[in-house]
Parts: structure tokens; sequence; C-alpha cells
């Protein structure tokens, strides 16, 4: 079995893939300084709710965009899955695309393996649009190479701002509004947070599909992708799954190593 770990700026994701089905998925809120054991106690006891033990694991890969995390997590792969991780980045792992950016080093891990996964599941050209703690939009041609993208404020972030920055603004959650116009401060700010993102997420994929001049699917992923799947008609597909699809294909890509 594989376990797959996706550590991104707000949460770290851990899959457990038997052959091409996830048979468990867990989040984490994303602190570098949980260390290995840590890691271990909380996910021993979620992987024996669905029958998994650390012994069954048999390969791992990490795809981390926090640098301080990656110590102790390679650690948890060593000491109790047994196995030497695949790191996304590392410059021996062979993620199986062309990056045809200047600075190809500066590219985020998550953002590579969702260009993987989209390019093995979707085809291409395509757009990926990740609803994450940055709003990412990466472009791959139809070889599935990558030819860079756009980076916006998440969804979260802009309504933590606005709370921080303006005294008379409440903290609040996202949702989709019921209507447009918002009839008090809480409704206003909803409709402005989630109709501004779908005209962000319009108006970028127009350009950017004006810009590399073809058609191109767009795939949107994240834990918001669901809730603006029928806000827009500019998403063609939404994948919860396709960084934990991009990370397991990554693996079949490069050697196993046990320890």
């Amino acid at each position: 079995m594989l376990l797959a770990i996706d550590a991104g700026n707000t949460n770290t994701t851990f899959a457990v893939f038997d052959g091409e089905e996830i048979i468990g998925e867990w989040r984490a809120g994303t602190n570098s300084a949980r260390t290995a054991d840590e890691y271990a106690v909380w996910l021993s006891s979620l992987m024996n709710l669905v029958d998994i033990g650390f012994d069954k694991i048999d390969a791992a890969i990490i795809a981390s965009v926090v640098p301080q995390s990656l110590f102790n997590l390679r650690t948890l792969c060593r000491r109790y899955c047994s196995c030497e991780p695949i790191v996304v980045g590392d410059p021996d792992v062979d993620i199986g695309i062309k990056v045809l950016i200047e600075k190809s080093r500066d590219v985020g891990a998550d953002r590579l393996v969702n260009a993987v996964g989209a390019h093995i599941h979707y085809g291409g050209p395509a757009i990926i649009l990740d609803f994450g703690t940055a709003t990412t939009f990466d472009v791959i041609d139809e070889s599935g190479n990558y030819h860079g993208g756009v980076i916006a404020p998440g969804i979260n972030l802009s309504l933590q701002a606005l709370h921080m920055a303006a005294a008379k603004l409440p903290r609040i959650a996202i949702e989709r509004p019921t209507k447009v116009i918002g009839d008090d401060t809480e409704s206003a700010m909803l409709s402005g947070v989630y109709y501004g993102y779908v005209g962000l997420i319009e108006g970028l994929v127009t350009r950017i599909k004006q810009d590399f001049g073809k058609p191109m699917k767009v795939i949107a992923t994240g834990g918001l992708a669901v809730m603006f799947s029928d806000g827009t008609d500019a998403l063609d597909s939404i994948d919860r799954d396709l960084t934990m699809r991009g990370l397991l294909e990554i693996s079949r890509r490069n050697p196993r190593t046990t320890l």
C-alpha cells in the first residue's frame, strides 16, 4: 500500500492507496513543529478505524510546500513505514512532465502534482484551478507539460483580510449566498467574496484561454471547488482527489525504496 502525503500551507492530507483505490484519507492542520511521533500517534488511530496498520504500508510519497514540515514527514515514513519516501521536487524524482518556465524550482510541488493528475485523467490542454490557501490557475499543454499559471489570494485569506483590516466587519465562513445584493453586513461580505471569485474565475479562465490560444478544459480541485460548481459555467470538472491521483502517478514512475 502507498501512503501519499500532501503538506499544504493550511492543511496536511494523508491518503492510503490500495492499488488505484483510496481506502483512507485524513486531514490535519499543518504544523511544522509536529514531530514524526506525534504524526504517528494521530495517524495510526485513524488508520486503525479502517483496519490499516503501518506494517501494510510499503511505499510513501510526499508533496510539500512547507519546507519546515518535510523533515518530520520523512522521518514518519522512515521510522513507521520502513520506507524511504519519494519527495516531489527532489532532483532525482521523475514527475513525467516538463516544466517549461525559466525558474522551474519555484513552482510549488502541489501545482506540479496537480498538473500530472490532470494530464493523466483529463488530458490537455487544460487549466487546473486549485482552491487552497491561495487560488491557483495552472496551465498544461496536450503533452502534460507545465506552462506556468496565475496565483491569487485564497477565499478564506480574503475573508480574514476583510475582518482584520476593517474594524466593523465580522469574521465569517464562506458559503454560497442566496442572492447577490446583501441586506446586512454578513450577506454583503459573502456576496462580495463569493461572486467576486466567480468573476475572478470567469475572467482569468477567459484570458488564459486567449493567451494560450487553444481550447482548454478547466479542472477544479480543493475543498471549496464544489461550492463553485453551480455558480459558474467556467468549470468543466470537479475533482477533489486530483492531487492524490497525481501523487499516485508519480509514485509509479519512481522506484520504491524499503529500509
